[in-house]
């Protein structure tokens, strides 16, 4: 497979979380593109999720460890020194913040500044690009999409960590990878914000794709807690290549694009969580929808959108599925990983993704 100027082929590349559902999807890509590839990452939760069925650990070097490790990770960093990094790790639930909010802080702030600390003590490392979130803007259910420049926030624990990682990304990025000292220190660091990322192979649970599927598999009603909730739907190959067309730019042109950028859907996709439960249902000929909302629920945003204009105008970047292609692409993966070689699955996907658009 070839794309983003074959910039990755032959490179040593780090994705930190690759157990996880978009770790696991940009392991298998970068995998394509004749990079070798470095996952560290905890075990995955569950024996279905992408990363298990597809293989994906059997065709790359698979360290498990705990991204708050800061010892075993500097010792990747020294043995395999890569040269870019796509930092992935995290505890990626709203609901289970609440649960574990002190294991959230420590993975999404103290994580990453490890991170950032192996960075800098590893000569070989060019590009490091982490991944945070649409939620890190302060939500103020404004009807405009939050642009890059926007102030950060976050009310539940979830949110407010992943602000918190921001905030360190560009203390980090002024001390350490200053552009005016580009020569002394070599490093181009860039954090990317992506929108309610849909696809398949994730089973993570209180997300409104697996637990459609779950539900449908066990032929029970789907459950809908926040179903006026409004968010910018995406599948996740949308905002891996923008992340993978990020990492190339940044790679031949240091200076210019160690920023923040907003990777999100077209403005048709952003719609409540109640009509993508309805789209996914009528892909599997269900519609056994039930609201379960109450006032008593744990707070999330209503309404989140994104502005995309930086990474259309400074990258060329833009989405290419519409929403119902969104919907299209995840559903195929569930009604087919049971009965086809998953990560060709995988693969196959990837090709279609880029014979559609041309992010690549």
């Amino acid at each position: 497979m070839e794309g983003f100027n074959n910039i990755y082929r032959g490179k040593t590349v780090l994705v930190t979380g690759h157990t996880g559902f978009k770790g696991s999807w940009i392991s298998i890509w970068l995998h394509e593109l004749g990079a070798k590839v470095i996952g560290y990452a905890l075990q995955p939760r569950t024996d279905k999720d992408n990363y298990v069925l597809s293989g994906i650990g059997n065709k790359i070097i698979d360290i498990k460890g705990d991204i708050r490790d800061r010892c075993k990770l500097l010792e990747v960093f020294d043995k395999y020194k890569p040269e870019f990094v796509f930092h992935m790790a995290a505890q990626p639930l709203v609901r289970l913040s609440y649960e574990e909010p002190v294991e959230t802080y420590e993975t999404n702030v103290i994580g990453t500044i490890n991170v950032l600390e192996a960075i800098k003590k590893c000569d070989e490392t060019k590009v490091g690009i982490f991944i945070t979130t649409d939620k890190c803007y302060e939500n103020k259910e404004q009807i405009w999409g939050y642009r890059e420049s926007d102030s950060m926030g976050g009310y539940d624990p979830y949110s407010s960590s992943k602000a918190c990682a921001e905030i360190a990304i560009n203390c980090w990025r002024q001390s350490y990878f200053n552009n005016n000292e580009y020569n002394k220190h070599g490093k181009s660091i860039a954090s990317v914000r992506a929108g309610n990322v849909i696809g398949g192979g994730d089973w993570a649970e209180n997300r409104i794709i697996p637990d459609c599927i779950r539900a449908i598999e066990q032929k029970k009603s789907i459950k809908i807690r926040s179903p006026k909730a409004v968010r910018p739907w995406e599948h996740v190959l949308e905002p891996l290549s923008g992340y993978l067309l990020l990492g190339e730019k940044m790679y031949n042109n240091p200076i210019d694009y160690c920023e923040s950028f907003n990777f999100g859907p077209q403005l048709s996709s952003i719609v409540t969580v109640w009509e993508i439960a309805e789209k996914v249902t009528k892909n599997y000929n269900s519609e056994e929808l039930e609201d379960i909302s109450s006032v008593d629920d744990l707070h999330e945003a209503n309404l989140l959108l994104l502005d995309i204009s930086k990474a259309w105008f400074r990258l060329g970047w833009k989405p290419t599925l519409n929403i119902d292609e969104t919907i299209n692409y995840t559903t195929y993966w569930y009604k087919n990983y049971t009965n086809k070689n998953v990560y060709d699955l995988c693969v196959e996907q990837i090709k279609s993704f880029i014979y559609r658009g041309d992010n690549s």
